[in-house]
């Protein structure tokens, strides 16, 4: 059963829980890794409003990275509980907070590309997985199995062949048009991400939309 948020459930801020690497999620009370959950905090107009990045000031709510998580706390008023006052919770928080991760997807997949560090295009991906370059295969959610099917098999067979105990990751997050959107050209299906920290930044916020998608089942395709 779901329980009620309590007041110990609230951060001190942003700035004083640096070192803090778990916390209890207000709506199942389980605690998880941070970057399993997300951090609320109340605007000052009063709103509720995901905290993606950790820092906005003011004490903050944790709830996990679940569309339906976020969508019961609304439900059981928990934001309200939770900060011991009168809260407003968009009834649209849960879909809000989930266009929120999409941007912020975007965001990163379009800092890693300016830094040289995304390929996109079918023959240019397969090379880069062939080559072991690449250290995450990213497919269009809306993308033809085929072309998906085919890739990902040169994931299995790159792996298997070198003895690597794992596969680099196959992340479907964001749709063709928003990965137009972040590459900057058009008709985007497949891309490879190649190492580096703007590529790190945009696998741990893409894992975490599929996450908050998937309610936490899987991190990716």
């Amino acid at each position: 059963m779901l329980a009620i948020a309590d007041p110990a459930d609230l951060d001190d801020g942003p700035r004083t829980n640096r070192s803090v690497t778990t916390r209890m999620c207000a709506v199942t009370r389980q605690v998880r890794p941070v970057g399993e959950l997300i951090r609320f905090v109340v605007s000052p107009s009063g709103e509720v409003v995901a905290d993606l990045k950790r820092k906005l000031p003011g004490r903050g709510l944790w709830i996990s990275a679940s569309h339906a998580a976020v969508a019961e706390a609304v439900r059981r008023h928990q934001f309200s509980r939770g900060f011991k006052r009168e809260i407003r919770a968009s009834a649209s928080l849960a879909d809000d907070t989930g266009q929120s991760l999409v941007r912020s997807a975007i965001d990163a997949l379009a800092i890693a590309a300016k830094a040289g560090r995304v390929i996109s295009g079918f023959a240019k991906v397969e090379e880069a997985l062939l080559r072991r370059q690449a250290v995450a295969l990213l497919h269009a959610t809306d993308g033809a199995a085929d072309g998906i099917r085919k890739l990902d098999a040169i994931v299995r067979k790159t792996a298997a062949d070198s003895g690597e105990m794992r596969e680099i990751p196959v992340i479907a997050a964001l749709t063709s048009a928003e990965l137009d959107l972040a590459l900057g050209r058009s008709n985007v299906i497949h891309a490879a991400l190649l190492a580096g920290p703007a590529s790190g930044t945009f696998l741990s916020r893409s894992q975490l939309l599929v996450r908050y998608r998937d309610g936490g089942r899987r991190q990716g395709r």
